[in-house]
């Protein structure tokens, strides 16, 4: 798999998710397009101001879209803290393309931009993320209040700053 920037043309693979009731169970609500152009617009511009972002994931043989990782800062009690998130595509869950990516994502983070401490905010009740999370080395530190939402605070520290 590959990781690269959003574009605008991404928009219908992006709906692909957004619009699914399953996939975006965990999640606010699902997105329309007009949605799906603002995600877009702020993944670019949130890459422009802060070097990072939500990728697309794409097949590294045939180009085939299967979902979305990547990091955003977020601010959770008060700290700003790079949370990585990761949406596939459902017809690719279980298939370890999420793990794949959020660990390419999370090494990333760590060695090469050199963050301290990366988080993920993860519905108690969303197993399979929960599962990615561990399976990538993330511990689960707390519970908070975010999106008047409860959701578990996982973590996963640089050494060199441990």
């Amino acid at each position: 798999m590959t990781l690269r920037a959003m574009a605008e043309s991404d928009a219908g693979n992006l709906m692909k998710i957004f619009e699914d009731a399953e996939a975006m169970k965990y999640y606010s609500s699902t997105k329309n397009e007009q949605d799906t152009y603002r995600w877009i617009q702020w993944m670019k511009q949130h890459y422009q101001t802060y070097g990072i972002s939500m990728w697309v994931a794409e097949d590294k043989q045939n180009r085939e879209f299967l979902g979305q990782c990547g990091m955003v800062l977020q601010k959770v009690d008060g700290k700003v803290d790079p949370e990585l998130g990761y949406l596939f595509l459902r017809s690719r869950w279980g298939k370890g393309y999420a793990s794949e990516a959020a660990k390419a994502c999370l090494d990333y983070g760590l060695h090469t931009l050199k963050f301290q401490k990366i988080i993920s905010l993860i519905d108690p009740h969303n197993y399979p993320s929960i599962k990615v999370a561990e399976r990538i080395g993330m511990k689960k530190e707390k519970q908070v209040n975010k999106w008047d939402k409860s959701l578990f605070f996982y973590s996963i520290y640089n050494e060199k700053w441990e």
